[in-house]
């Protein structure tokens, strides 16, 4: 065998690789062939780790990690489990979205207790401040206003407006909104849009407030700022109010259900079927509101605006029984006097007159409770008077509303109020400030009716009445029998159109003066031939 053949260790010669390539390039070719193919059908010797390597690996691994933690710490939202009930009502606060009762609780307890022990944390007072305003809107109880207005206030001290506490500032206009202190709200949210304007938690402040003052078109404004900063839940459902405010109920509908879309927690999705049960409830469809009030019962069975408006619902399809069960259920959640009034009335037109006197009473503590903590229900005891009080008093009450709030309701009311009391001239003109621009609510147009009719104005009542039973043939169980009466003795108008568009004798073509014939046109005098100048001055050339 030739020398290159012996088959040296490569390893025991210290030589390595080199040595390997001297003996393979230094042997015979044929010896090399055989060898390769020795080694070729030989196995691989298995792999083993010793101790000593594997310390080794895995020491390698602990500080590849820990470099990878200093380089990206660990986030909150690294975090796989659900978020608790805090941070969910957290982010449903903060968005302006509705939280469930139990998430809202629990929020609350934790702000009070963190803010206690952190009295120079602006921003947790603010979020405080904004989740006593919900605990306001899903309890109707006014006692959680000057909660949140202390804890606003005391954000605002720590951090002021100068300084740029937007969260506090916002929540203030809400609060002011929520009061029913239209003027106030909107300070508020023009100064956050002064300081901020690409800020969208402002704009739902402003469409709110403008809509309170009257101001329609500023609502309108803001509400497509805030489309165009934010879709989403709170500017959908601002959307459907500004389009229903203008009497476009598909356009209303349409925007509320994307708000459905946007909606996540259940909490949010049934403020939305409760809000699409009152567009349904106006346009006079009670069995399709009856059912989005169910959904929204089911998804939060703790919401009391979604049972009264099943109670409402019941009574306009004749199920007064089960309404009046329903009207106090929902008053023993929350006293919230339309609700109590909703109920007297129907007492009222089931024959219960005496029953009827626990919600009337009821809705004079509520409102009265409500005024102490500033809260403004003025509407509703103006229509309470009128009807079943003192219309002086209601008088004077929504008149000193109407300076300040220039809105439909109120203008509607006050119509009312007028009315009642004997004053139908003055009625009139409030009566079609409230429904002139468009709105299809069947209240407004019965009040406009019967104060025409007082009038004289059989026609424009009759058209009125027309419209409030066409509009929602259900829309009061008091109301409506009066409408129906009234119309009924009106009566139609006779054949071939009202009096006043048809004249009583037949119309006979009238006898027309003759055109007269033109005269002929006179004569043009002649003009006199020019006289020759002065040869001093030389004419014009002749022609040749």
């Amino acid at each position: 065998m030739a020398f290159g053949a012996i088959g040296v260790n490569t390893a025991a010669t210290g030589f390595g690789h080199l040595g390997e390539l001297f003996i393979l390039t230094h042997s015979d070719p044929m010896d090399r062939i055989d060898r390769i193919d020795e080694e070729a059908q030989r196995p691989a010797p298995p792999v083993t780790f010793t101790g000593r390597k594997t310390l080794v690996a895995a020491g390698i691994a602990v500080v590849l990690i820990a470099g990878a933690l200093l380089i990206r710490p660990a986030r909150q939202g690294d975090d796989a489990r659900p978020p608790g009930p805090t941070e969910r009502a957290a982010s449903a606060v903060g968005m302006g979205a509705p939280a469930a009762a139990v998430d809202l609780t629990a929020l609350v307890a934790d702000r009070e207790k963190w803010v206690a022990g952190h009295p120079k944390d602006d921003a947790s007072w603010a979020v405080l401040g904004a989740a006593y305003l919900e605990q306001a809107r899903r309890t109707a109880e006014p006692a959680w206003y000057p909660k949140a207005e202390k804890a606003l206030k005391r954000s605002l001290e720590v951090r002021p407006a100068e300084k740029g506490n937007l969260d506090a500032m916002t929540g203030m206009g809400t609060l002011a909104n929520a009061r029913g202190d239209f003027g106030t709200g909107k300070k508020w949210g023009e100064l956050v849009r002064a300081q901020a304007p690409k800020r969208w938690t402002a704009y739902p402040v402003l469409v709110d407030a403008y809509t309170g003052l009257g101001d329609y078109k500023g609502a309108e404004r803001s509400m497509e700022q805030l489309l165009d900063l934010r879709p989403g839940l709170a500017a959908f459902v601002r959307a459907s109010q500004v389009y229903r405010d203008r009497g476009w109920r598909e356009d209303a509908t349409m925007a509320m259900e994307h708000a459905g879309g946007a909606a996540k927690s259940p909490a949010e999705k049934a403020y939305v079927l409760f809000r699409l049960g009152e567009l349904s409830w106006e346009r006079g469809d009670a069995a399709q509101a009856l059912r989005q009030y169910e959904g929204a019962l089911r998804a939060d069975p703790a919401q009391v605006e979604a049972l009264g408006g099943r109670a409402r619902a019941l009574a306009g399809l004749g199920r007064g029984g089960e309404a009046v069960r329903d009207y106090r259920m929902a008053l023993g959640r929350a006293q919230v006097p339309r609700l109590a009034l909703e109920l007297g009335e129907l007492l009222d037109a089931l024959g219960r007159g005496d029953e009827a006197k626990v919600p009337y009473d009821m809705l004079r503590a509520s409102a009265a409770r409500g005024a102490a903590d500033g809260v403004n229900e003025a509407v509703v005891l103006g229509l309470f008077e009128a009807d079943h009080g003192d219309p002086a008093v209601a008088v004077r009450r929504l008149t000193q509303e109407w300076s300040r709030h220039k809105g439909m309701q109120v203008a509607d009311a006050l119509a009312w109020a007028l009315h009642k009391a004997g004053d139908d001239p003055a009625a009139l003109e409030y009566a079609k400030k409230s429904t002139d621009r468009g709105v299809r609510s069947a209240e407004f147009a019965f009040h406009r009716a019967m104060i025409e009719r007082s009038l004289g104005d059989d026609a424009g009542a009759r058209r009125h009445l027309e419209e409030a039973l066409r509009t929602n043939p259900r829309f009061s169980p008091v109301r409506v029998p009066q409408a129906k009466e009234a119309l009924a003795s009106i009566g139609q108008p006779p054949a071939g159109g009202p009096e006043n568009m048809q004249p009583r004798t037949p119309w006979v073509a009238p006898e027309l003066p003759k055109a007269a014939k033109p005269k002929p046109a006179a004569a043009k005098p002649k003009q006199p031939a020019p006289k020759p100048k002065p040869s001093g001055h030389p004419g014009p050339p002749a022609r040749t």
